[in-house]
């Protein structure tokens, strides 16, 4: 990491929202201010005008997540650089509250973090999730009257087939999913599939990345089961 030092503060519900449509507001250039976070948990929309694509916002208070309260004020924790406004969090360094920023360095913090999770597993939780634009809606052509089936003489009409299983998996189509720290495509098939041997699949879809060195932020293309 850089030598940034841990810093600490206080800052409302509102103002956090603004902090995340800051860290969204380059998510189709990649850029690096994209929101990593813990302790809460957020959906957005990339096809909405940056400043609105967040759709929800939770705060985890206990076992559970409840939704952020833009009026209560939260404690954070972010690194120095951030909390003096960099990558344009300046809603940090205008709005925060009871600021610290002289913790100890960040590579000591991870240091000491991976020193005490021996071995270290890496794991997504499902803190950021990706909501798929909506349709647009287009005008749609008055219903033709259905044709009454003629059974054939001395007999009744065959029943109409039922779509088949293929059918169904192809018409729920490919998903979206956008890589966040942490993933791998072993992973991502685990949770799509079911079954890590199936990365193969992801990786032909999206011009097969680097396994290794996966871009955050970028939109990954699951296909269909």
């Amino acid at each position: 990491p850089f030598q940034n030092t841990l810093s600490t503060f206080q800052l409302k519900g509102s103002d956090i929202r603004a902090a995340l449509e800051n860290g969204l507001s380059q998510v189709e250039e990649g850029g690096g201010r994209f929101p990593q976070v813990a302790g809460l948990k957020y959906s957005f929309d990339r096809s909405k005008p940056a400043g609105s694509r967040l759709v929800s916002v939770e705060v985890k208070e206990g076992d559970a997540f409840a939704a952020l309260d833009p009026e209560k004020t939260y404690s954070l924790v972010s690194n120095n650089f951030m909390r003096g406004g960099g990558d344009g969090y300046a809603v940090f360094k205008d709005k925060g509250e009871n600021a610290y920023d002289y913790g100890p360095g960040l590579e000591t913090v991870l240091a000491d973090y991976l020193a005490a999770h021996q071995p270290f597993k890496p794991y997504t939780d499902g803190r950021i999730a990706e909501v798929a634009a909506a349709p647009e809606a287009s005008p749609s052509a008055a219903p033709e009257p259905e044709a009454a089936a003629k059974p054939a003489e001395g007999g009744t009409a065959a029943p109409a087939p039922e779509p088949s299983a293929e059918a169904a998996a192809a018409a729920e189509g490919p998903r979206k999913h956008v890589i966040v720290r942490g993933d791998t495509l072993w992973d991502l098939a685990q949770s799509f599939y079911g079954s890590g041997t199936e990365w193969k699949r992801i990786s032909s879809a999206n011009g097969d990345p680097a396994p290794r060195a996966l871009e955050i932020g970028r939109e990954l293309e699951i296909p269909a089961e």
